[in-house]
């Protein structure tokens, strides 16, 4: 039964029948289980005294998954091949059974499971090797749908290893270390104290679902596990699938899943199971037609808030509600809906659930469109989907089994689901509910859905404001079980939130970023106009490169090889040295200050260069005539890096301030004196070190010494987003070629991904050392690091997939050609090294 334990068995036979089997001993009856499978499974309830007539419960007749069948009966005997039938257990588990109080026959059957266990351990001639090296060993229970089985974990150098005090479902079960590709810590029963282990990367279903007595202990396997995952502690975050589903390297089904699991959904944990959205509303049409948007559900707002005259209602009761009020009375996943959709390939579950019995007829899960028209129009309805509607799987929608699952008011009987019109088989409805939702529309709305249920309209007022309200005692920390005195109380209150449902654990705090769609990706990239033409000289198949040809130049990275290298010019002072890449020499050199130059870029007619300095001012080169043409004495403290963008220039201080100039671009190329009219300064509250365009000129973002990063809009120059990221002085930062998102490195040694949209952070990796610039794609990241070394990162899995010596000093610049076949990076050894794609 749910929640009751399985101790032991023992071989014995059915004297009035003359049957073999085995008898099961349970923490609240006990179970005659005959060899032949036309014979009943026989059950009775400890609470029954022996010598009196009780009610014997038949499951399985004729090996028929059915309603069981009460009878009562006098006392049957059976004859047990052990004497261990009179043991303290059986005799215990039958005392705590006439015990009045439910909380005190809780408590009687946990003492008993807790010295049974101390009284074991784990058998380590189970080990596969004699060579293996134990790490630890502890009570666990192995969580299955509606049931755990007590047992003891161990775990070595090679193996997880879980063997079940009563031996089902088999003596040991193993898990190769090596094997193991995510590992999860769970809320199980409101408490930290679940652990589930999964070797495979799609599967919704884990190899082991372990719940601890101890969060001490379950924490240290986690961590002893995790050390055999390579990059485990920075790959599997809400953030870094979200950047790789983001920029479609996940599709919509396996980040759903993924939020599934990070939010402790498991398949395992029928209160707990994956839940999915509703995305179709279209159940009557012949066609499916994806191309319109009133095929699919709003998925802005929870099932509850779809229908507006129902909403209207529950509105009403919730404002003449007394505290703690809700708008929905049911939740949209609890283990009642999940067995409601999955009758059919679990009717066992349903049986067990329910008492033994099927729901009613007309209650049960018979059409897909009727079902979506009670969530609609329901009173209590307010169910969403579960992860088979889209798989592949289809046997949970026909009745293989011949289920007698009753018959309807109008003489039908419940057979297959009804599907829609539009869909052939039960096949051709996945085939393209999968379609669905992987669809144009709901790529482009999913995010909206994922605020709901995982995100910032969770709870709060956010959650009032999107009529997205449910129960207290659904939300995670809702209430302290453990601190309700009374154990009957405590026992009933757990057992009615881990029944009505419960919700994800909230993975995010503010907006969920939009998905990448195919639409938005078209974005047409400005040409760099910070540097000189840098297609000259390269080598004549990449100078017609399409955003497909850079793509495969950034896979080709790797491939990066040093081709020049200048001694002696990278010198933090004020002096500007130019270099010709040609005729690999030095040509000229220009100083302009006592105080050292911060940054330089030269103009897209290639006629004049422009450098920053820590004495406050910009300074203007006339490259022709080798002479200083000009300069801007901009700011009360150093500048400290600058932008440049159609005849407007932006420049980074020291003084908290961003300024943005426009320039006369005629005296720029006549070489008179230029023009400065200050158009607007951008207040910050700490120094600004660095600040960078997007390509189209549109967006400015600025990092500061105090960690904080800014998204300016440079048509209005209002701040777009503020985001404390790093703890200390950002170093570089710089958006993606489609202005989707904003990379920044700093002093802590971290690299954030921030989404430009809602500001929230979608990636972070904290590197082995500190990266000082960089130059990205969107997805790889080529970084100079404070050893001198060049490192390729990949972005989407969060690990380093080359490193290439360059420098003996920290590498502190880095520039990139347009077509992404030419690299030239500075550091602190003084030299200045050119990097060519090797194609």
């Amino acid at each position: 039964d749910l929640e009751e334990y399985y101790f032991e068995q023992h071989t014995a036979c059915f004297p009035s029948r003359k049957i073999r089997g085995s008898f099961k001993i349970c923490s609240k009856s006990i179970i005659f289980d005959p060899e032949e499978l036309a014979e009943p499974i026989i059950k009775v309830l400890h609470k029954i005294p022996f010598h009196f007539h009780f009610q014997v419960i038949y499951i399985k007749e004729s090996n028929v998954i059915a309603p069981y069948r009460n009878e009562r009966c006098h006392m049957c005997v059976v004859k047990c091949f052990h004497s261990s039938l009179k043991s303290v257990t059986f005799l215990q588990l039958h005392r705590a059974s006439c015990l009045e109080k439910l909380g005190d026959q809780t408590a009687m059957i946990a003492a008993n499971l807790q010295s049974r266990m101390a009284r074991s351990s784990f058998d380590k001639n189970c080990f596969q090797s004699v060579t293996e090296m134990p790490h630890m060993e502890c009570a666990v229970e192995m969580v299955m749908p509606l049931v755990c089985n007590p047992g003891h974990v161990c775990v070595t150098n090679k193996n997880l290893y879980f063997q079940p005090l009563n031996g089902y479902p088999e003596n040991v079960i193993q898990i190769k270390l090596h094997e193991v590709r995510r590992i999860y810590k769970r809320r199980n029963g409101l408490k930290p104290l679940g652990l589930e282990v999964f070797c495979s990367e799609n599967d919704f279903c884990s190899d082991i679902y372990l719940k601890f007595y101890s969060t001490a202990d379950r924490d240290e396997i986690y961590y002893y596990i995790a050390s055999f995952l390579e990059n485990h502690m920075t790959e599997h975050t809400a953030e870094s699938y979200m950047l790789q589903w983001q920029r479609g390297h996940l599709s919509n089904y396996q980040y759903l899943l993924h939020l599934n699991n990070l939010a402790d959904r498991s398949c395992n944990d029928l209160s707990q199971y994956p839940v999915f959205p509703w995305v179709i509303a279209d159940y009557t049409s012949t066609r499916l037609d994806m191309t319109n948007a009133d095929t699919f559900r709003d998925l802005s707002k929870p099932v509850g808030a779809l229908n507006k005259e129902r909403l209207d209602r529950l509105l009403a009761r919730y404002r003449g509600m007394p505290e703690p009020c809700f708008m929905y009375g049911s939740h949209y996943s609890s283990p009642g809906y999940v067995l409601f959709y999955l009758v059919r390939v679990a009717p066992e579950h349903m049986l067990c659930l329910q008492n033994g019995r099927y729901d009613n007829a007309d209650r049960m899960f018979n059409s897909i469109g009727e079902t979506w028209k009670n969530c609609l129009e329901g009173a209590t309805d307010f169910k969403e989907l579960i992860p088979e509607f889209y798989g592949t799987d289809f046997s949970f929608l026909e009745n293989a089994l011949n289920l007698d699952l009753g018959r309807k008011q109008n003489g039908s009987l419940v057979g297959d689901v009804v599907l829609p019109p539009w869909a052939t088989d039960a096949s051709d409805f996945l085939e393209k509910h999968r379609a669905a939702l992987e669809s144009q529309y709901v790529s482009e709305h999913l995010h909206e859905w994922i605020d709901l249920v995982f995100g910032f309209k969770q709870r709060g007022s956010e959650a009032v404001a999107a009529h997205n309200v449910f129960h207290p005692l659904t939300y995670e920390g809702g209430i302290d079980c453990d601190s309700i005195e009374d154990t009957d109380q405590r026992i009933a209150m757990l057992t009615q939130i881990l029944e009505f449902g419960q919700t994800p654990k909230q993975l995010f705090t503010s907006p969920h970023p939009q998905r990448i769609t195919p639409r938005f990706q078209n974005i047409t990239r400005s040409p760099s106009i910070n540097a000189p033409d840098a297609s000259q000289g390269e080598d004549s198949s990449f100078e017609d490169l399409t955003e497909e040809g850079r793509k495969l130049a950034w896979a080709n990275m790797e491939s990066l090889k040093p081709i020049s290298i200048s001694d002696s010019l990278f010198i933090p002072d004020s002096t500007l040295k130019m270099f010709s890449k040609e005729l690999k020499d030095f040509q000229r050199s220009m100083s302009f200050s006592n105080m050292a130059l911060s940054s330089c870029l030269i103009l897209a007619d290639g006629k004049t260069a422009v450098c920053s300095s820590w004495d406050n001012n910009v300074y203007f080169y006339s490259i022709p005539y080798g002479r200083r043409q000009d300069t801007l004495m901009g700011h009360d403290d150093a500048v400290s890096k600058m932008c440049w963008f159609d005849d407007r220039l932006y420049t980074a201080s020291w003084d908290s301030t961003v300024k943005v100039w426009e320039c006369a671009s005629e005296s720029l190329s006549t070489h008179k004196r230029s023009q400065f009219n200050l158009l607007a300064e951008l207040e910050h509250d700490a120094g600004v070190n660095t600040v960078g365009l997007n390509p189209a000129g549109t967006l400015l973002v600025s990092g500061c010494k105090d960690g904080t990063i800014t998204i300016w809009d440079t048509s209005s120059y209002g701040a777009l987003q503020q985001v404390h990221c790093h703890a200390g002085t950002i170093h570089h930062t710089a958006f993606s070629p489609d202005s989707r998102h904003v990379l920044s490195v700093g002093a802590d040694s971290c690299m954030k991904v921030v989404d430009v949209q809602t500001g929230m952070v979608i990636s972070s990796v904290k590197a082995e050392e500190e990266q000082r610039c960089f130059c990205w794609d969107g997805n790889s990241v080529l970084c100079g690091g404070k050893s001198g070394d060049l490192l390729l990162w990949d972005l989407l899995t969060n690990t380093v997939t080359k490193r290439i010596s360059a420098h003996s000093g920290a590498v502190t610049a880095m520039w990139m050609s347009e077509l992404c076949t030419t690299v030239i990076t500075g550091g602190e050894d003084r030299q200045v090294i050119f990097w060519k794609l090797q194609s």
